[in-house]
């Protein structure tokens, strides 16, 4: 097993522990932290795959714009879910 493939290993159990924890957080700002931690790892991952354009684009969209909305929701309505 090459380095390659253990990173992209080791990212991929990152997403896969990221995506189970969001989907189990009820505190939704830890929620939408994780998520931008996973939009992060995905960026990741697209760098170490060659493909830096998408990841330059899932770090602005799934990190930053989004996060930012997220928050935006959870400052007019509510952080924890009922």
């Amino acid at each position: 097993m090459s380095p390659n493939d253990v990173f992209d290993l080791l990212i991929l159990v990152l997403l896969i522990t990221c995506a189970l924890a969001i989907a189990r957080m009820k505190d939704l700002a830890a929620a939408v932290i994780l998520f931008s931690v996973y939009s992060f790892a995905l960026c990741l991952l697209w760098v170490h795959r060659g493909a830096p354009d998408v990841a330059m684009t899932e770090a602005a969209v799934g990190a930053g714009i989004t996060a930012v909305l997220f928050f935006y929701t959870l400052a007019r309505t509510g952080r924890r879910e009922k």
